[in-house]
């Protein structure tokens, strides 16, 4: 395990503050409540890329640009009693996703299963937190979104998907739950960051520039997503010898239930830029379905089966220098032992920005840890 070197600030103390920074921004305080919520949650499974990292470009700074609006208004378009359709009408992602999540739970208690879709959405954090709404409940979570175009078709070199994750959650009768929340192109933009900071090529296979041949130089890479010159490739990497036509397939799949099930925006329509190059809304579209096991052979069954499966494929024989295999959630679970009694790790450029927002809405927080 790499030794970490950045401060940590105590949960309690950047949960409050986050609340009081959303609700300094215009976000009604109990939706404030969710939005912190869902972002720590992200920190505390150790997915940084969604948590604290996020909170001023993606949230705040969409809000003061305008292509997000910080009271959300939920309009229920159609529900029967095992669907809901909502329109988020612009506002915070998380806020409609935690009802959305609510009534379905509620729907899939009394019917056996339930399903949702929301349409001109913003982004809704990690979407694993959705998803193991449910599996807290003893229930499936499946959930996914579409997003700003970064992934090329299998044999194309132009943005036409966005990374949208496929997710789900399943109740084990171990610690924590079976979560596999991932994107669906092989690397994130995030992931290039890093490797241009550490000074070090992508992998071949990632990234595909317009002449349609692999790119790996980090810096090049992201200037060239910039511009729209190349493209991030879908789970499988570039061409069809590692299959990337699974990960394409897998990613227009959530573009098409992401859309459709709401007759909302996709693909070209969500990049939150229009045709005179001013900023627009970005109009996403989520679903979501949660299914009660005990509509089944019984919640006690399925837990009991999930845990032994996974069980197993750790106790499977191991690589050659490996000492241990992992189920899905897993990491994130130890993310979270090793986190829970110290708090949120930040780094310099996250810190920078905490005493921006803190500076600019003149609120009462001392951040001895990296002040």
């Amino acid at each position: 395990m790499i030794m970490e070197t950045r401060p940590y600030v105590s949960w309690e103390k950047m949960n409050a503050f986050l609340i009081d920074a959303f609700a300094g921004y215009g976000v009604p305080r109990e939706d404030a409540k969710i939005c912190a919520d869902v972002l720590l949650e992200s920190d505390r499974r150790g997915i940084e890329s969604h948590g604290c990292n996020r909170f001023k470009p993606i949230y705040i700074d969409r809000i003061v640009k305008g292509t997000l609006l910080p009271k959300t208004e939920i309009e229920i378009l159609k529900e029967t009693p095992t669907t809901v359709v909502m329109d988020a009408h612009d506002g915070m992602g998380m806020v409609a996703s935690y009802h959305m999540m609510e009534k379905l739970i509620e729907k899939a208690k009394k019917y056996g299963m339930a399903g949702g879709a929301i349409k001109n959405s913003t982004h809704y954090g990690i979407a694993g937190y959705w998803a193991t709404m449910a599996s807290k409940e003893g229930m499936i979570g499946l959930t996914g979104t579409n997003a700003r175009p970064s992934i090329a078709p299998t044999f194309g070199v132009e943005n036409m998907m966005g990374t949208n994750p496929l997710t789900f959650a399943f109740p084990t009768d171990e610690e924590f739950p079976f979560c596999i929340d991932c994107a669906t192109s092989i690397v994130q933009r995030g992931k290039i960051e890093y490797y241009a900071r550490q000074g070090k090529d992508t992998p071949a296979g990632m990234v595909v520039s317009q002449d349609g041949k692999t790119m790996t130089d980090s810096e090049a890479i992201l200037k060239a997503l910039v511009d729209g010159t190349a493209a991030l490739a879908p789970l499988g990497g570039v061409g069809d010898e590692l299959c990337g036509y699974k990960g394409y397939g897998y990613a227009a799949v959530v573009e098409i239930l992401s859309a459709a099930l709401t007759g909302g925006n996709f693909m070209k329509a969500l990049t939150g830029v229009a045709e005179d190059g001013s900023p627009q809304m970005y109009h996403l579209g989520h679903f979501f379905f949660v299914v009660d096991p005990d509509a089944f052979m019984g919640q006690d069954v399925f837990r009991k089966t999930a845990g032994e499966i996974c069980r197993a494929l750790r106790a499977s024989k191991k690589a050659p220098g490996q000492d241990r295999i992992y189920t899905a959630g897993e990491k994130e679970y130890d993310a979270w032992l090793d986190r829970k009694d110290k708090g949120v790790p930040v780094g310099e450029a996250v810190q920078k920005e905490i005493l921006e927002v803190r500076d600019k809405l003149n609120l009462p927080y001392t951040f001895e840890e990296f002040e």
